[in-house]
């Protein structure tokens, strides 16, 4: 290349770099794309703002076959009511509970509180189990009724919980899950290895082909097998799985020695108050201390109640923090049950 080819390329080059440096980055690189798009697919109405929910769409639902456990929904429904909880509520009992405003009978008294001082929606149904003799074992046997949630296609959703529960807070965000056919907690309490879900808290896709199959599993099941089983069986690998923190909690729990599965975390330690502050429900299950309404001596609810532990900061066994919300959980629901429902 000769002297005067390479003098040209050189100023050449060197009026580029003066470009480059004096002239604005924004001038050479295009502008970010600053406009919101709109999303690939339109968000479903009860996923948007609070105020655009339709929640005549979701539901809370219980079911009742004897005057205990009617009580023990009623209340429920009284805690959903006073929480302010959004969503409806249904109640499903036995086509033979009256409602007659001249019926002065329990069972008359508290669907009529139900429907009227906690606006439930009162659903007369058959009574679901397998055979008559079922019957011996009628508290397992008819939670087949539970199951007719699944038919509840006036819903888009329904919360299906358990009545023997004390619920603490009220769950309506959980209707806001991404859509499946059923979503459902652990059973934390089992071997994890088993996957077992448990049927005390549901959410459920009502649609009349997911209560065919239920049907369909009650009839072929085994012998012992209830609720829990035929949703096991159906949806064990088909189920969004809800933690079970704080959704679902054992009575039992301010009891026991080891409280790994329910937190979940060996290295945590565990803080009675804090879990019991969190918690949305607590699942009475707690043996040998019976359902809170049956008759036990307190002198045996003093011996199973959970010992004071050691606190190694004063050398003295001063923590009661256990025992004071096990006592607490239980003394609460006594006078809640006395005040809803009365004499029963």
């Amino acid at each position: 290349m000769s002297r005067k080819c390479r003098a040209t390329l050189r100023t050449i080059g060197i009026i580029a770099i003066l470009f480059l440096a004096f002239v604005p980055t924004r001038s050479i690189f295009p502008k970010r794309n600053t406009e919101t798009r709109p999303p690939h697919h339109e968000v479903p109405s009860h996923w948007k703002a609070e105020t655009a929910v339709d929640w005549s769409r979701f539901a809370y639902s219980q079911y009742a076959t004897s005057e205990a456990y009617l009580c023990n929904s009623v209340m429920i429904f009284e805690t959903l009511h006073r929480l302010k909880s959004k969503a409806d509520r249904f109640l499903m009992y036995p086509l033979h509970f009256s409602v007659d405003e001249k019926d002065h009978g329990t069972q008359s008294r508290l669907l009529r509180k139900a429907r009227d001082e906690y606006q439930v929606k009162l659903l007369p149904v058959e009574v679901q189990t397998r055979n008559e003799a079922d019957r011996i074992l009628a508290t397992w046997s008819e939670s087949f009724t539970k199951l007719l949630a699944f038919n509840q296609t006036q819903y888009d959703r329904v919360l299906s919980l358990d009545s023997d529960i004390t619920m603490l807070q009220h769950m309506d965000e959980l209707f806001f899950l991404p859509p499946c056919p059923v979503a459902i907690p652990r059973a934390y309490w089992l071997d994890p290895d088993h996957r077992v879900m448990t049927t005390y808290l549901m959410l459920i896709q009502p649609s009349h082909l997911a209560f065919d199959r239920i049907l369909e599993a009650i009839k072929t099941s085994g012998g012992s097998d209830y609720d829990m089983e035929i949703v096991n069986t159906i949806y064990k690998d088909h189920a969004l799985i809800i933690p079970h923190r704080p959704y679902t909690l054992l009575s039992g729990e301010f009891r026991s020695e080891s409280h790994t599965k329910y937190l979940g975390d060996s290295s945590e330690t565990w803080n009675p108050v804090t879990v019991f502050k969190e918690a949305k429900t607590v699942h009475f299950s707690d043996w040998p201390v019976p359902k809170p309404w049956i008759d036990f001596p307190s002198g045996a609810m003093d011996a199973h109640k959970p010992p004071c532990h050691m606190n190694f900061t004063s050398g003295e066994k001063d923590d009661c923090r256990d025992r004071d919300c096990w006592l607490e959980i239980y003394g609460d629901f006594d006078k809640r049950r006395n005040l809803i429902c009365g004499e029963i």
